[in-house]
């Protein structure tokens, strides 16, 4: 396991980062805590460093077990865990993005984890309602206080999350430093603005979902694409229904075909090849890992072991390429280019 920086700041994230949301049986799906503390100490026997989970995670369960499971190792753990989700329904003030939320959220995430304080503390989710000065500024309390060292934010618009840094710059409160956002061989849209932003930035990208909800493992076939439409509440666990709405298309399922390949080409589970092709992209500091079993861990973490050949990210970008859209094909097109720069090939800077 190597070990980065998170962002434009001074805390040190081992490459992958252990995702918990299948800590608890709330949900009907998850782990019990056995397992959960079979999966973490293989975690931390292979270098990891960098555990996240949310206070909605299996209804506060996940933060409970997180709790429990590392006490006498806490200071040796970055950990992360998110507001914003509504806690008690009929509640207007029991979610979002506001103030309100925030301070009453994370003194109960600092009570479920048994600590004094919040390593990473990221925004969920954007409500689309709360102005972002209140939102900054109420994070920037909370590192004033001790109770949360960094701040991150989750599923926002670029627009917004650059307006909420360069606000933050401007009035001297705490920046976000990272950005978590679903990024996978399946899932590109973010290199459009998200990405680039981020880099720009210099906010860490932690990925979630980077094996597409099990797509790009070779969980799926065709029959599942063809069976869609009886897929339906009541016949099927809730994590598949949710993949096959969003995730299984017939050119999702091609992208894992080519996974498949690679992989047996080069002897590595198609899970493997997934996370190493995300851990290599541009501005990518630790994807989120997520498993319900220690084998399913233990295979995932086999992307640290090897290196993809510039020929195999070649064929897996290739078979997972977006189109970016407006206005990003059409600057960077030969002939707006060559009228741009009148013909002379210029190197961009690269921080």
């Amino acid at each position: 396991m190597r070990y980065t920086l998170l962002g434009r700041s001074g805390l040190r994230v081992s490459e992958l980062c252990f995702g918990t949301m299948t800590f608890g049986g709330a949900w009907g799906w998850g782990s019990p805590e056995d397992v959960c503390k079979e999966q973490l100490e293989l975690f931390f026997d292979r270098g990891g460093n960098f555990i996240d989970t949310a206070n909605r995670y299996t209804d506060g369960q996940s933060e409970e077990i997180l709790g429990r499971l590392l006490r006498g190792r806490r200071d040796q753990v970055v950990l992360a865990t998110k507001y914003t989700l509504s806690t008690r329904p009929g509640d207007p003030n029991a979610g979002g993005n506001a103030r309100k939320n925030m301070m009453e959220s994370v003194a109960a995430s600092l009570e479920r984890l048994q600590t004094e304080y919040i390593d990473l503390y990221w925004v969920h989710a954007w409500d689309m309602l709360t102005p972002i000065d209140e939102v900054m500024r109420a994070l920037d309390d909370l590192v004033g206080s001790g109770r949360v060292h960094y701040v991150g934010v989750s599923d926002y618009p670029a627009w917004k999350v650059a307006e909420a840094n360069t606000l933050a710059e401007l009035r001297g409160w705490s920046p976000f430093v990272g950005l978590q956002v679903e990024y996978s061989l399946a899932q590109r849209d973010v290199e459009r603005e998200l990405v680039p932003m981020a880099r720009d930035l210099r906010m860490g990208i932690t990925p979630w979902s980077p094996l597409a909800g099990g797509l790009l493992t070779g969980k799926y076939s065709k029959e599942d694409l063809e069976a869609k439409e009886q897929l339906k509440p009541g016949n099927v666990p809730r994590d598949r229904r949710q993949m096959v709405s969003s995730h299984l298309t017939e050119r999702k399922l091609a992208i894992a075909d080519t996974v498949a390949e690679v992989a047996k080409e080069i002897g590595r589970s198609p899970a493997q090849i997934a996370l190493r092709w995300v851990m290599d992209r541009p501005g990518v500091t630790s994807p989120i890992l997520g498993a319900r079993t220690t084998e399913q861990l233990e295979d995932n973490l086999g992307s640290l072991e090897f290196k993809l050949s510039a020929e195999h990210k070649i064929r897996l970008d290739g078979a997972s390429k977006i189109e970016l859209g407006f206005p990003h094909d059409m600057v960077a097109s030969p002939r707006i280019k060559q009228i741009l720069h009148g013909g002379v090939e210029i190197e961009p800077y690269e921080p």
